[in-house]
């Protein structure tokens, strides 16, 4: 085992026998110290647990536990002492030590406290670690954009860190409303408490107010056992409510009481249960102009909007594109064990040049199936997707926003319309609705002809 114990104690014949069981019968790496001055100038080399003695000849065991624990609080320490009192060995649990053994020690007892010690800080290691990678994942750092919209965005992100004001991230599919909220999430106060997601657009209407608020037992057909919603999960922490846009009036209302209540009702029951959720919602859809449709509440609006943050779309920060181009070639060069170097110039223009309605999604789905067809260390003009390039090699999509260049082919239209419903699935990640809003178009519309052209669609 690779475990290493520290074992400090002035008597040989104590530190033969703990050797004996620590390092012959029980498998751990041991390293010996017959003086608290030696063990302390040592603890550099980070042992998985310490054997301390208190009656040491230079500096007593229970002020060593201290010092310790002053610099490495979860660091286990396990005292041993031959005066064997109870008010010795209380006196070293209150200052942190894992057990206490009196001498003559207890091999018996001494090995599975050993076992649980080691056990447990691994755990703690692996939960702080998780906890680091978290941070680090979610940090302003790791939303990668040179672009000065985007400084500006980040700027007002850190803004409401540390309060629970509401915001509203505006945006278009694609650009990274989601990881915005999470950056406001993880590095905020509510970091150390659930950050729960809820999806408005792609689940059914009908089962919504369920999955926000939860459900009593029997309280519609097929309720079988009480559910714990969104709501309820997200306890002081904060609940994401994307695609709120989508979401229907009568629903609306209660999210609204939610907020100036903070209270609601799981569906069929009658138990109010307090919450104390942080709300960040995010929409691509323009919810003022909603307001004057009467498509969405306007109280709620307002109080949604306490704090509007809008991300600019892609083709409004082309700056960003090589930068996301090289992050991801390195992201997926990890991920498939490839060694891609870029793309040659021809590939980098038509790809600067395009204007990414699906966004940073479209371009990341984009580099990963470039990288797949790619059969050298170079992604060339011919890895693009068809739809980018003509049959000259060249970029389909001017500034200009027209989708062909004067001497492109005539396309079929039967097949323009094939394209563009799968471009407009792809791009929004599978989300019918904004799908079939974007190709302005209805959902049932579109689920016939995606059927006509065999595009596979998720149909919940």
């Amino acid at each position: 085992m690779d475990k290493k114990i520290f074992i400090c104690d002035d008597e040989p014949s104590i530190q033969r026998l703990l050797r004996h069981w620590v390092e012959d019968q029980w498998d751990y790496k041991v390293e010996l110290f017959d003086n608290g001055t030696d063990l302390l100038k040592n603890m550099t080399k980070e042992p998985d647990l310490i054997l301390l003695d208190i009656m040491l000849p230079d500096i007593n065991g229970l002020d060593i536990l201290k010092k310790i624990k002053s610099f490495n609080e979860n660091l286990p320490i396990i005292m041993l002492s031959a005066q064997g009192s109870i008010e010795v060995a209380l006196e070293s649990i209150r200052l942190g030590a894992f057990d206490y053994f009196p001498k003559p020690i207890d091999s018996n007892r001494l090995e599975p406290a050993i076992k649980n010690a080691i056990t447990n800080y691994d755990l703690h290691k692996r939960i702080t670690e998780l906890e680091n990678n978290i941070q680090k994942e979610y940090s302003f750092e790791n939303i990668i954009s040179a672009d000065q919209k985007m400084q500006q965005v980040f700027k007002m992100v850190s803004k409401v860190l540390n309060n629970d004001i509401t915001v509203l991230i505006h945006g278009e599919s694609g650009t990274g409303k989601e990881l915005i909220a999470q950056a406001i999430h993880f590095n905020g106060n509510r970091k150390n408490d659930p950050f729960v997601v809820v999806n408005c657009a792609s689940i059914p209407r009908e089962l919504l107010e369920s999955e926000l608020f939860g459900h009593e037992k029997g309280s519609f057909t097929g309720a079988h056992q009480r559910k714990i919603g969104k709501f309820e999960l997200a306890k002081n922490g904060t609940l994401f409510l994307d695609e709120i846009g989508e979401m229907e009036m009568s629903l609306q209302a209660k999210i609204l009481r939610v907020i100036q209540q903070k209270e609601f009702e799981r569906v069929g029951g009658n138990e109010v249960i307090k919450t104390d959720v942080r709300i960040l919602s995010a929409t691509n859809r323009d919810l003022r102009k909603m307001v004057e449709e009467k498509l969405f509440r306007e109280d709620l609006y307002y109080r949604l909007n306490s704090f509007p943050i809008t991300i600019p779309p892609l083709r409004e920060r082309r700056g960003d594109i090589v930068i996301l181009i090289n992050h991801f070639i390195v992201h997926f060069n990890k991920k498939l064990g490839l060694e891609i170097k870029g793309l040659t110039k021809p590939a980098l223009k038509i790809m600067y040049d395009y204007d990414w309605p699906g966004n940073i999604r479209e371009l990341e789905n984009t580099l990963e199936r470039c990288i797949i067809l790619t059969d050298t260390d170079m992604i060339d003009v011919q890895n693009l997707p068809p739809n980018m390039i003509n049959s000259n090699g060249t970029s389909n999509v001017k500034f200009s926003g027209e989708l062909f260049a004067e001497n492109s082919p005539i396309i079929p239209f039967e097949k323009l319309k094939e394209e563009a419903i799968r471009h407009a699935i792809k791009s929004t990640n599978g989300n019918v609705v904004e799908a079939a809003r974007k190709l302005k178009i209805g959902r049932a519309t579109l689920y016939r002809l995606a059927d006509r052209y065999k595009i596979e669609m998720d149909r919940n």
